[in-house]
């Protein structure tokens, strides 16, 4: 007897075969239509171009090719540069604009009254004595030296040490202070690009560099370098990123940067040709994760978040963010420079946020902190970190056919202080964590204490949920910049911002001594109360140039006159203008 297996097998196959074949068959048919079609509109559009061309000789139809190819090279790059269309017509427009003989003069005329403002009218650029122009012909000898050294430390009318100042001195203890001179003296000749002649220097390098990994909770590939200050790590992290960008067949990289981050990213795009697109805010003023996820493209090299941002103190999204570079497989920096060596220690100090920043978030490659800002060391140290040392790589620099020699170096500076190394060193292991802490504790109470008195105010308000030690202030009410000046000429020096107009205050541990805090709240209740006797009062000083400077569509006339002020910084000319405005620039 036959199995009924046996013989059903041959005949499904059979038709299974059969249905193959006729599913194959039936497709092809189907297409046939869609095909005529095709081939008839190829036909026609083949027909109108030889029509085109029909009784052109050869030599015209190669140069016709060569023209259009040229022309559709040259509009590719006029339209694909770092720099967007809109803005590039928006430039060439106010400059077409700046040419026209009447208006032309008018504008010119108002650039340089706010030049003579800018330039005559700065407290601190004024100096009655004559400025040194030449070498003395004799030597100075040690004490005159020290003694003018004297004359110019005394030089301006704000004393930091005072606590009035936002930001700019961190720690100014005069015990640190001690120490770090008789460091400097120690290690003053001492340069790393000579690690041979300097071995301690280079181990206490290396040794800041492995404690900063450790703080922000770096596995054991976790690597990084100092620098000379925030900007050079933003630019170190951005240098290696674009370079990891062109090693993945990126031609036109770009980065992605909330508007709140810092300026140095705008910086970096300059100096390394990178294409800088800037996310728009939240409400909260956190980076708008959604509008970032969107402007991700081919092209996109490097994503951005600051953990806090500089003008408001809020810290973005960091996981949200982290998330988005893990699925598209991006670079993720978070920009820690302001309050890197807070955040850092908040939890252990009673303050805890509300949400991971550093290297134990999935996705963050790199992170930029401060030194010389709460880590208490001098001016000029600060540290960039990555989580693994691939991605370091593409910071070095190397010159191997030097005649000199091969030259490497591992950022933008080729000889460094080696003195400052050394004294960030010590401030580290002087301070130590449980030090750190406790200066972590008493400037976020004094900061949280300042905002929650400033909440109480009807006419101001707080800009978003800050987390850590900034707080920007606004108003609804009146012009911000107002209280600007009126705080100013109590002694205060704060920090102008704009987009929204507002001002803040960066809490650091001098405004932690007694009575400091207090005595804010008090002279900004005193100048809300003084404003509202008069709210149609002009705004005059520097918080009049910041609300002109805002209102002018052409940015290019802001930037003329920042210009203008730096070289103001290098005159050695003795103004003549007994002009004054309230307020002061940056201090970050």
């Amino acid at each position: 007897m036959v199995d009924s297996q046996t013989f059903l097998m041959p005949c499904l196959c059979a038709f299974e075969l059969f249905s193959v074949s006729f599913s194959f068959s039936f497709t092809q048919d189907a297409l046939i239509p869609y095909k005529e079609i095709l081939q008839m509109y190829w036909e026609k559009a083949t027909g109108f171009v030889n029509a085109l061309c029909d009784g052109l000789e050869p030599w015209q139809l190669i140069g016709l090719t060569l023209s259009s190819t040229l022309i559709s090279v040259w509009l590719h790059g006029f339209l694909f540069q770092s720099e967007s269309l809109a803005s590039r017509t928006k430039k060439q427009f106010f400059k077409l604009l700046r040419k026209m003989p009447f208006v032309g003069a008018i504008i010119q005329k108002k650039i340089d009254e706010a030049l003579n403002d800018v330039t005559s009218s700065l407290s601190f650029l004024k100096d009655e004595q004559d400025y040194i122009k030449a070498l003395p012909e004799q030597g100075m000898s040690q004490p005159e030296v020290l003694k003018k050294m004297k004359e110019y430390s005394s030089k301006g009318d704000v004393r930091w040490q005072d606590g009035k100042v936002s930001g700019t001195v961190y720690s100014g203890e005069e015990k640190l202070t001690h120490l770090l001179v008789k460091v400097y003296e120690e290690f003053a000749w001492s340069n790393p690009l000579h690690p041979d002649i300097f071995p301690g220097l280079r181990k206490m390098e290396a040794e800041v560099v492995r404690v900063a990994c450790t703080l922000f909770n770096g596995g054991p590939n976790s690597c990084g370098a100092m620098t000379s200050g925030g900007t050079e790590s933003i630019l170190m992290a951005c240098k290696a990123y674009r370079d990891l960008a062109y090693d993945r067949g990126i031609k036109q990289p770009e980065i992605l940067v909330p508007v709140s981050a810092h300026a140095a990213f705008d910086k970096a795009a300059h100096y390394f040709g990178l294409k800088l697109i800037h996310i728009p805010l939240t409400k909260a003023m956190e980076v708008d994760v959604q509008a970032m996820r969107r402007a991700i493209s081919k092209n996109t090299a490097m994503l951005v978040c600051s953990a806090p941002q500089f003008p408001h103190g809020i810290m973005d999204p960091v996981e949200e963010v982290a998330e988005l570079a893990v699925k598209y497989k991006i670079p993720f920096h978070v920009d820690a420079c302001l309050g890197g060596f807070l955040i850092a220690f908040m939890d252990k100090a009673g303050f805890p946020l509300k949400h991971p920043f550093d290297f134990r978030v999935k996705g963050v490659t790199s992170i930029s902190a401060d030194t010389h800002k709460y880590g208490y060391a001098p001016k000029g140290s600060s540290v960039v970190l990555y989580s693994d040392k691939k991605y370091r790589s593409y910071q070095f620099f190397v010159a191997p056919d030097w005649q000199g020699g091969i030259y490497a170096s591992p950022s933008v500076a080729g000889s460094r202080p080696g003195g400052i190394i050394a004294a960030c060193w010590a401030t580290l292991m002087h301070i130590g964590e449980s030090g750190y802490v406790e200066a972590t504790k008493r400037i976020i109470k004094t900061a949280r204490f300042i905002e929650s008195e400033l909440r109480k105010i009807d006419s101001i308000f707080i800009l978003g949920k800050p987390e850590v030690s900034v707080l920007s202030i606004g108003s609804d009410t009146f012009d911000i910049y107002r209280l600007s000046n009126f705080l100013a000429a109590k002694g205060w020096n704060l920090n102008v911002l704009q987009f929204p107009s507002s001002i803040h205050l960066c809490i650091t541990q001098l405004h932690t001594k007694p009575g400091v805090a207090e005595q804010f709240l008090k002279d900004v209740r005193d100048g809300i109360e003084d404003i509202m006797k008069d709210l149609s009062a002009k705004t005059t000083g520097m918080g009049a140039i910041y609300g002109m400077a805002q209102s002018v569509p052409d940015r290019s006339l802001v930037a003329e006159i920042s210009q203008a002020y730096l070289d103001g910084l290098y005159s050695t000319d003795v103004p003549c203008s007994e002009k004054h405005m309230n307020g002061s620039p940056s201090h970050h």
